[in-house]
């Protein structure tokens, strides 16, 4: 275990530093330059020189990579250049708030796929089975962001019952200790800022998970219908065992471990989702950041959202290779 451990944090070093690299580059080549996005109407060339001068952008290609790789190293992303402030404190400040809509999202997703998969299973020979597979099928077919205009249009505009934009409501005392805000109402008992929190984010939330619950009902419902088919489960059935309760306590065991690893990766692109949904719903976190920074080429702050997106993705995959090591113990020697 701690040979793959240490193998896995290599690799992820490697990869980190490639994407610091792709992303570096990438910004520089691309068209646009970020002190023009700065400078007002009466500005002179030598305004725009110190500017430049003073976020390093008048140095070669090389020496702003090293730079900025060397900051990086000693915990410093560098200065926004259009909010003027450290990168590292807004990514401080955005990271809980995308954390807790993805985790949220991954639980309504979860729930909502075993659901369907179960009821897939249950009614596997009767004629309501069609319904479930164009329900799920309507679920792998539309992207996050078509879920969430479509929800905009429906909870938001048609049926006002849910808040269209932002976090919380600015009335409501909003002196939160940590950045995990919906966490720390539930735990000290002000459920009155949980229930607008979770108003706030049941759109953005239903958007991300709707996609994923799709992909978890369709693996896990061949899993079971798999499961369903063994001796061992056949021999249950045989005792009088109910089909639900085959399901739940017999074929649940054996189906449940690819699903966990499938939603484990698939769960990356749920976040790599929360940029386009929380820009949609004015939602504070990271993703929306992103959306800003790009129009405003806002270079330290692209590379430090790009690098720590590469972190949650690293480090969920290392947790899924983990799990999916820990529920096998045969890869444990392999």
């Amino acid at each position: 275990m701690i040979g793959l451990i240490a193998k896995r944090a290599g690799m992820a070093a490697i990869t980190l530093f490639g994407v610091a690299v792709v992303v570096f580059v990438l910004l520089r080549v691309a068209p646009g330059d970020p002190i023009a996005m700065m400078i007002g109407p009466g500005a002179t060339a030598e305004d725009i020189v110190r500017l430049r001068a003073s976020y390093g952008l008048d140095q070669s290609l090389f020496n702003q990579f090293w730079i900025w790789l060397g900051s990086l190293l000693q915990g410093d992303f560098g200065t926004s250049i259009s909010r003027r402030i450290g990168v590292g404190q807004l990514l401080l400040e955005r990271l809980p708030a995308t954390i807790e809509l993805a985790l949220a999202a991954l639980v309504v997703a979860m729930a909502l796929g075993g659901f369907i998969a179960i009821i897939g299973t249950l009614w596997r020979r009767h004629w309501a089975v069609g319904a479930v597979d164009g329900v799920n099928g309507l679920l792998l077919a539309i992207p996050e962001f078509v879920w969430a205009l479509a929800l905009v249009l429906v909870l938001g505009v048609a049926l006002p019952v849910l808040p269209l934009s932002g976090r919380i409501n600015p009335s409501l005392p909003t002196d939160f200790k940590t950045g995990f805000s919906l966490l720390e109402s539930l735990v000290t008992l002000r459920f009155d800022l949980a229930l607008d929190l979770m108003r706030h984010m049941a759109m953005p939330v239903l958007a991300l998970a709707l996609p994923l619950a799709g992909i978890i009902a369709r693996v896990l419902r061949e899993a079971l219908s798999e499961a369903m088919m063994q001796d061992y489960v056949t021999l249950a059935r045989v005792k009088g065992m109910s089909e639900l309760r085959l399901i739940l306590s017999e074929a649940m065991r054996n189906a449940i471990g690819p699903t966990l690893a499938l939603t484990g990766v698939q769960f990356t692109f749920l976040i790599g989702g929360t940029v386009i949904v929380e820009k949609i719903f004015s939602y504070p976190g990271l993703g929306n950041m992103a959306i800003d920074a790009v129009i405003n080429r806002d270079f330290p702050l692209i590379q430090g959202l790009v690098l720590m997106f590469g972190v949650i993705f690293i480090l969920i995959n290392l947790i899924v290779d983990f799990a999916v090591v820990a529920f096998n113990p045969r890869l444990r020697h392999g």
